[in-house]
């Protein structure tokens, strides 16, 4: 009898913190490579070091404070630097985030990724995912060998934004640096620095400070459960290329275009937008042959509106990489020229 009522008292002792472990938020980690995963022969080695060469549990491993935060499923999905990301692995990343989040023990998903294409995956998964739990990338700029490297708290801030109900609803998320950015806004603005990802014209959703979250902002741009795209209908992203404008630009780019039947252009404009008239002929040409082509801007920032005497539809402030996702996205549903301008409207 003694011992019976030693181990109910015990049992009764360790119920609260069983339930309160049983309560954490379920996590799944998605690994596909990149300079989080980096490894370098030594410390001091900021730049040169291997992309993608730690696996995810090693990872998670290195930060024990995560399994306070969330119950931690960790899967790898690649291990790659982001430059190699393609629209075929894009496309298989939206449809295994879908499916994750479909499970109703799946209380949210973190993506480890390479910063090089960093705007461009998760704004296709904002577009993609049907999914009102959150969706979070991140990221490191400097290799996990490195002094003071930066993905084991990017990490852990990731999987923390990620465990917060606050992060419902907001469409994909970059955690970098304490800082919280809308996949829609955010880009690389600096080749090697920490505070390298920034949305200069609309800023940050939020920050954690404490390993606490702070929401400051929502965005009205459409995202995630309110898309009207479905990937259960794409099996595979058209081809959409980026010609660069600049003094003494060719039209033969535009040929070469029209030669590899790319179903789109996105024109990375000069100022906001304005083309050459060797590019205005390259892209009648483009449009004649039933290319749709989009002008976007090469300043980093701003809008580029519509002119009357210039050819293509805008972008809008979509940079051109992201402008690109959002073509490609948009030609898997239509192309009704009027029907793709609204999407970058409102996308």
């Amino acid at each position: 009898m003694r011992i019976r009522g030693f181990l109910l008292g015990l049992l009764i002792m360790i119920s609260p913190w069983a339930t309160a472990a049983q309560a954490l938020p379920h996590i799944v980690i998605l690994a596909t490579g990149g300079t989080i995963a980096g490894s370098a022969a030594d410390n001091t080695q900021t730049t040169g070091y291997q992309a993608g060469a730690i696996g995810v549990d090693a990872l998670v491993k290195a930060v024990p404070a995560i399994n306070q935060v969330a119950h931690i499923e960790a899967e790898q999905f690649s291990n790659i630097g982001s430059e190699n990301m393609t629209s075929d692995r894009i496309l298989a990343l939206a449809k295994r985030v879908n499916e994750l989040l479909n499970r109703a023990d799946v209380d949210g998903v973190v993506i480890t990724h390479g910063t090089d294409t960093l705007d461009e995956t998760p704004y296709f998964l904002n577009l993609t995912v049907k999914s009102h739990k959150p969706i979070v990338f991140t990221a490191a700029m400097r290799p996990a060998t490195a002094i003071s490297a930066d993905g084991s708290m990017n990490l852990l801030q990731a999987v923390t934004v990620a465990a917060d109900p606050q992060s419902q609803n907001r469409g994909v998320m970059v955690v970098l640096n304490d800082r919280i950015g809308a996949a829609r806004f955010i880009t690389k603005t600096n080749t090697t620095t920490l505070d390298t990802f920034k949305a200069p014209e609309e800023g940050y959703l939020g920050s954690i400070v404490g390993g606490r979250v702070y929401f400051h902002n929502r965005i009205d741009k459409i995202h995630t459960t309110a898309s009207v795209f479905d990937l259960r209908k794409i099996k595979a992203l058209p081809p959409v290329v980026i010609i660069y404008g600049y003094q003494d630009d060719p039209e033969y780019m535009y040929d070469a275009a029209i030669a590899h039947h790319a179903k789109g252009i996105v024109y990375a404009g000069t100022g906001a937008g304005s083309m050459s008239v060797r590019s205005q002929a390259g892209i009648e040409k483009a449009i004649r042959a039933g290319i749709v082509v989009v002008r976007a801007s090469r300043t980093g920032s701003g809008i580029v509106p519509p002119v009357a005497n210039e050819s293509g539809l805008v972008a809008n402030s979509l940079n051109p990489a992201k402008a690109r996702i959002l073509l490609m996205t948009a030609l898997t549903q239509t192309h009704d020229p009027k029907v793709i301008q609204e999407y970058f409207n409102r996308y």
